[in-house]
């Protein structure tokens, strides 16, 4: 009978935690904030120092692709003393604890609100912080990319163009907001846009070539530039031979990553049109299906002169990232 009630109670204090732990997570607020901004917890010490010049060199650095230069993320800092509250709840957070620390970067999800992710980095001396912020930077700037990529799509979501026949001809379902349209579908060629206001547009193409399209290695990029010059001049010409070219004088980025659990090419760059005063910045993706024998390329660029383009690349992007191939 002791043995009995010692089980029992041990029983009754494990379900008591469990219970603690599932109530603290339920009660968590809904996390805020601006997408691709970041909360940096810092002492302003910390942060009018090396530290913040740093933590500025990293997630502030100008990002690729753009005609001006667009900081990768926009960063609020916040002294820890006040971070609490409302302020603690944005998506993602830098945290950078300095003092008798082990020289560390963690990258926690949910901690003040949810969703969110938030990076610790600490350190004793601002040297161990800076080269942890050095060595872990493209680990931080993967979490948060994703953290916000996934809020952009629960955005788009809430009205998503109704595409179901896209979807079926190129095998694939991607999120696109209802502000699209489809302007041309042909031969497994679509070509939607979003106008923006006084002649701006975000446009977006999808279509699919043999895999002997692309070559791997130093050619690689080549080929996707020469392939993308060709959809553009063969599928959406202008008037009197006016086509979009990659522009010559702009050496675009290529990166490898993974969509939809599958090898792909990312390459950023501008895009101007021959013979006429256009340009703008454009993001490819080319990926590889090797059960279809094809690349599925997704295409999107922006004409916004005056305007910022960071968001309006970003949003491109998050779309290409929802795509999965059936």
């Amino acid at each position: 009978m002791k043995a009995f009630y010692t089980v029992l109670l041990s029983v009754l204090l494990m379900a008591c935690g469990e219970s603690e732990k599932k109530d603290s997570q339920m009660y968590l607020p809904d996390s805020n904030g601006n997408l691709n901004t970041i909360s940096i917890v810092a002492d302003n010490i910390l942060w009018e120092d090396s530290v913040g010049e740093s933590i500025r060199d990293v997630f502030a650095a100008p990002l690729n692709g753009l005609p001006t230069e667009e900081p990768m993320f926009s960063m609020r800092q916040i002294p820890p003393q006040v971070f609490d509250g409302f302020a603690a709840r944005n998506r993602i957070v830098l945290k950078i604890e300095k003092g008798n620390l082990e020289s560390t970067t963690k990258i926690l999800n949910n901690v003040y609100a949810k969703p969110q992710t938030v990076a610790v980095v600490s350190g004793k001396t601002n040297e161990e912080i800076i080269a942890q912020l050095n060595e872990n930077k493209d680990k931080i700037i993967d979490a948060f990319n994703k953290e916000e990529v996934k809020e952009k799509l629960r955005r788009i979501n809430l009205s998503l163009l109704a595409d179901k026949k896209m979807e079926d001809q190129l095998g694939i379902t991607i999120d696109i907001p209802s502000a699209y349209r489809i302007s041309k579908a042909e031969d497994d060629f679509y070509w939607i846009r979003k106008n923006l206001k006084n002649s701006k547009t975000i446009e977006l193409m999808l279509y699919e070539v043999p895999m002997e399209t692309i070559s791997q290695g130093d050619s690689t990029i080549v080929d996707i530039i020469k392939m993308r010059d060709n959809i553009t001049k063969t599928k959406i010409p202008g008037e009197d031979g006016i086509y979009m070219a990659v522009e010559d004088a702009y050496v675009p980025s290529m990166f490898k990553t993974i969509i939809d659990n599958k090898p792909a090419y990312e390459v950023r760059g501008m895009w101007d049109m021959q013979g006429y005063s256009m340009a703008g910045p454009f993001i490819t993706y080319a990926i590889e299906d090797k059960i279809n024998n094809r690349y599925l390329l997704a295409d999107g660029y922006v004409y916004a002169p005056s305007l910022p383009k960071r968001d309006y690349i970003f949003e491109l992007e998050a779309m290409i990232k929802s795509i999965t191939i059936k």
